[in-house]
């Protein structure tokens, strides 16, 4: 019997932007906005082999106590024009970003993309994502302009048109043919689209690139979060780290994708990351606790829990005891934070009972909750650990975010890499030259609720 064939670890890098995951104060921590830091993390993980590099999003500053998070990264530039840019300094890595269906249309989003995908040579994804809150959507003049089950319905309606938009552009409509002096067949670019949330019809000014449709990516917790991805996505990111519990989602959102005509390898699963390398396991322990309470400054640590308790706790010492008032429903000590905006009460009460189980302080509590790296030990440790969490079908590989900007991963690319590709995990050089050749996505099929290329007849969307 022939042996298994073992699963490839996939790969991708953030360069954080809106947490706190980045160690700014740092003298070793570069600008978080010059290109040059883009350009260098992107050259180093493109030089590791990665499928692509991620750039996240935020629409609006977040403040704490109606002042702007300093705690944050704040003022990096947009998305797609700094994707632009690195297409033009890369040759194999995939690029990718958060765009936001809240506050966007769908032609302009899918004429950027289109746009990316072919100057890129066929390297773009878009992460899908809606926003919840009125506080960003002053930013708009929109606020709470849709409740949250309509913004996914607004999203998945979204996601449709700009299908339909790449769609309408036939492989042979751009013919420029100096014979016949016909430039692009007569009706290319033709859509029209009618829904509940967007009624649009006219021409699209772009031929897609390299791919037909940009990779779509969705990061999606709840079950609807969850259905969408199996029925539309092609990466969906995680933040299930913890093995046992990222074993559980692996399962269930896998499960899903038969009833849409999908295989389990169409959609990759690949949670966020954050690794220590140091030459032993030991010195790599100790360099982590050094980064998480740096990560989690006593400013940082009294700013979560006043999000949680809805109160002022300013007095309160960051390396005591957990406050003994009870939370209040008031959101207003850090707007814009996503993390904290649901069941409050039921983070507060699972949180004292955490520091009671472990007599933690504020800080140590913090740092438990949201600060501690994923992957910690020497070398040979790290690469053993995110093969065996591959293998075991807790992901197909990991989005890393690096403490520092921009030289947080080298580490992980010259001395973790190697062991992987020595595994025969991870591989030695691109073999294709799009971003779905690097995820094993070429002969992924599309699911009957795609469509197909040209076409463009006028539909209702399900809502």
């Amino acid at each position: 019997m022939p042996p298994t064939r073992r699963k490839q670890v996939h790969l991708a890098a953030q360069l954080p932007g809106i947490h706190n995951v980045t160690v700014w104060s740092d003298p070793r921590s570069g600008s978080q906005i010059a290109l040059d830091s883009f350009v260098r993390l992107a050259r180093t993980v493109e030089r590791g082999k990665f499928d692509f590099f991620f750039l996240a999003e935020g629409l609006r500053l977040r403040e704490h106590k109606g002042k702007v998070y300093d705690l944050d990264i704040a003022g990096r530039p947009e998305n797609l024009t700094v994707l632009g840019a690195l297409a033009a300094v890369t040759t194999h890595l995939g690029l990718a970003a958060t765009v936001n269906t809240t506050f966007n249309e769908p032609y302009e989003v899918a004429r950027r993309l289109a746009t990316l995908d072919r100057l890129s040579g066929g390297r773009a994804a878009w992460n899908v994502v809606t926003s919840y809150d009125a506080f960003t959507g002053e930013n708009f003049r929109r606020g709470g302009f849709l409740a949250e089950a309509d913004r996914y319905t607004r999203a998945a309606e979204f996601l449709t048109v700009a299908r339909t938009l790449w769609d309408s552009w036939a492989d042979d409509d751009l013919r420029a043919d100096p014979a016949t002096g016909e430039y692009a067949r007569a009706e290319a670019g033709r859509f029209a689209h009618r829904g509940r949330h967007f009624d649009i019809s006219g021409r699209f000014s772009t031929p897609p690139g390299p791919q037909g449709h940009p990779v779509v990516i969705q990061a999606g917790e709840s079950d609807a979060g969850r259905e969408f991805a199996a029925s539309d996505a092609e990466v969906i990111f995680s933040k299930h780290n913890r093995l046992d519990v990222a074993r559980s989602f692996y399962r269930d959102v896998k499960r899903r994708l038969p009833r849409y005509g999908r295989r389990p390898e169409d959609l990759l699963i690949l949670p966020t990351a954050n690794v220590v390398v140091a030459d032993t396991d030991a010195e790599a322990a100790v360099l982590a606790d050094e980064i998480s309470r740096e990560l989690v400054s006593p400013q940082t640590a009294i700013a979560h829990l006043e999000a949680v308790w809805g109160r002022d706790l300013s007095g309160y010492d960051p390396d005591g005891p957990l406050p003994d008032v009870e939370p209040e429903d008031d959101a207003h000590f850090l707007k814009g934070h996503s993390v904290f905006r649901k069941d409050r009460a039921a983070t507060a009460r699972a949180w004292r009972e955490l520091a009671r189980e472990r007599g933690l302080s504020i800080r140590e509590l913090v740092v438990e909750v949201g600060g501690r790296p994923t992957f910690v030990g020497s070398p040979r440790t790290v690469a053993d650990a995110v093969d065996h969490f591959v293998q075991t079908d807790g992901a197909d590989g990991f989005v890393l975010v690096p403490h520092l900007t921009p030289g947080g991963l080298d580490d992980f690319v010259d001395r973790v890499v190697p062991l992987l590709q020595e595994k025969g995990v991870h591989r030695a050089d691109y073999t294709g030259a799009t971003l779905r050749d690097h995820l094993g996505l070429t002969d992924a099929p599309r699911p009957a609720s795609w469509g197909g290329r040209g076409a463009h007849e006028l539909k209702e969307t399900p809502v």
